[in-house]
C-alpha cells in the first residue's frame, strides 16, 4: 500500500486532486502530480507504487475531506425504507456537484486509461453499494414493487443516480439543484416503492 511521511501522503493526494480537476480528461502522469506535490518521483512511488493506487487513494481521499461518512449518517440511520432511500438521494444529489471535476476527469480518461477506469469504477461500485442499501431497506419493509427485484431495483437506482444524468440535467439542460434532487427522488419512489 502506501508508507513514508503522512504529510507527504497528504500533499500528494491534494496535488492529484487538483491536476484531476484542472486537466479535463486528459491524462495525468505521475510525474505531473509529483511535480506539483514538491516531492521527486521516488517518493510519490514510495506512497503510491502504481498510478491505479494513487488514483483510487485520491478518490478516497476526497471522500474522507468532504466528510462522506457524516453526509451518508441520515441514511445509515433511517428507520424505514423510504426514509434510507430519500435521504440516501440527497445526499448522493448534493455530493455529485462537489466531485463534479474529478469524475468528469476519470470518466474522460476511463477510455484510454486503465487506471483512471479502475478509480472511477471503484467509487461507482461504492455508489451502487449504497443503492442496494437503500433497495435492501425497502424489501426489508415490504415496500419494494412486486415486479422488481432487488437486483433490478439496484440497477434502476443506480442509473437514475449516475453523475452522467445529472450532467446532462442540470449543466445541458440547465435545470437548479433543487429541481434535479425533487425529480429525481420522486421518480425513484415512483420506480420502486409499492404503496403502504
Amino acid at each position: 500500500m502506501s508508507s513514508g511521511n503522512p504529510e507527504t501522503r497528504r500533499r500528494i493526494l491534494s496535488a492529484a486532486w487538483r491536476l484531476l480537476e484542472a486537466v479535463q480528461g486528459q491524462e495525468v502522469r505521475m510525474t505531473d502530480i509529483a511535480k506539483a506535490a514538491g516531492v521527486s518521483r521516488q517518493a510519490l512511488y514510495l506512497h503510491f507504487p502504481t498510478r491505479l493506487d494513487l488514483l483510487v487513494a485520491t478518490t478516497h481521499h476526497i471522500d474522507a475531506v468532504k466528510g462522506i461518512d457524516a453526509r451518508l449518517a441520515a441514511s445509515r440511520a433511517a428507520e424505514t425504507g423510504t426514509d434510507r432511500l430519500d435521504a440516501f438521494i440527497a445526499a448522493w444529489a448534493g455530493y455529485i456537484p462537489e466531485i463534479y471535476g474529478v469524475g468528469r476527469a476519470l470518466m474522460g480518461m476511463r477510455d484510454t486509461d486503465a487506471a483512471a477506469r479502475s478509480a472511477w469504477d471503484d467509487r461507482m461500485q461504492a455508489l451502487r453499494h449504497g443503492c442496494r442499501a437503500a433497495v435492501d431497506a425497502l424489501a426489508r419493509d415490504g415496500r419494494l414493487l412486486a415486479h422488481d427485484t432487488p437486483d433490478t431495483a439496484t440497477d434502476l437506482l443506480w442509473s437514475l443516480l449516475s453523475v452522467r444524468l445529472w450532467e446532462h440535467l442540470t449543466l445541458d439542460c440547465g435545470w437548479r439543484q433543487d429541481r434535479y434532487v425533487e425529480t429525481v427522488t420522486r421518480l425513484a419512489r415512483q420506480a420502486l416503492v409499492a404503496a403502504p
